[in-house]
């Protein structure tokens, strides 16, 4: 059932890597306030409909497009699709990744490419893609998921590192240079993130007690609320940011 009054009415989001954990509870969160989502996935197909049918149930419209990010043409045609489907595309949330850790002697080339591949050059491809039609109507937003390891650093994730640091250069490359378009460009770049929707406060790992101040894990609804307030109407002032999301485990 329609919402009339929802801060996103109408709007439409297109979401990568939304099947689980922050994926879909961001996918969700954008639902509940009006958008109307996209889910992407590579190959998860049951997944990607089971978050489609939990939209559609909050009364909007879901429609699954599995395309590999990594693929230029692939990517064209999920915006082709998106945009024919619903006659425009107003939020872009680039958040696939993988969870691979190799220490860094035993990673391949093919390790860091892979890694490095979804994460900026999925983002660039998206986001070259989607921009035009936000462009075309004056406004639109962009997150980018990155992470506190890109500010920390992380022992045996020396690929996530650096692709989530390209990813906080091309927020603020894009912020620049799309502003005077009505189009932000932020990064939210969550801490230690545990439990499913709807999560609870979760026990930190050994080693973490000290580290987080509030004294305990987020969850993925408190990243995906960061993320719904960057894709408001009210967020049009801010743009280029790196918003980190980690209960104080990391003051930027």
């Amino acid at each position: 059932m329609e919402r009339s009054g929802s801060p996103l009415e109408g709007k439409v989001a297109l979401l990568t890597g939304a099947v689980r954990r922050n994926g879909r509870a961001m996918a969700l969160t954008l639902a509940e306030h009006g958008a109307h989502i996209v889910v992407n996935a590579r190959s998860s197909r049951d997944e990607a409909q089971s978050v489609a049918a939990e939209v559609k149930a909050l009364g909007r419209e879901a429609h699954v497009h599995l395309a590999d990010i990594t693929d230029e043409q692939a990517v064209q045609a999920m915006v082709d699709d998106v945009v024919e489907r619903f006659g425009r595309l107003d939020i872009l949330v680039n958040n696939a990744a993988n969870r691979k850790q190799t220490p860094f002697l035993k990673m391949t080339f093919d390790d860091w490419r892979e890694f490095t591949s979804i994460v900026l050059d999925g983002a660039f491809l998206c986001s070259r893609a989607a921009l035009p039609h936000m462009v075309e109507r004056g406004e639109g937003r962009i997150v980018n998921i990155g992470g506190v390891s890109s500010a920390l650093g992380t022992a045996d994730r020396a690929h996530v590192v650096t692709a989530k640091s390209g990813l906080v250069g091309l927020t603020r490359a894009l912020a620049t240079e799309f502003a005077k378009d009505g189009v932000t460009v932020n990064c939210v770049s969550p801490g230690l993130i545990g439990g499913e929707r709807p999560a609870t406060a979760g026990t930190l790992p050994p080693g973490h007690e000290s580290k987080i101040l509030v004294g305990r894990e987020g969850t993925f609804d408190e990243v995906a609320a960061m993320v719904l307030a960057l894709c408001l109407p009210s967020a049009a002032f801010t743009t280029g940011q790196n918003i980190h999301v980690n209960g104080g485990m990391y003051f930027s």
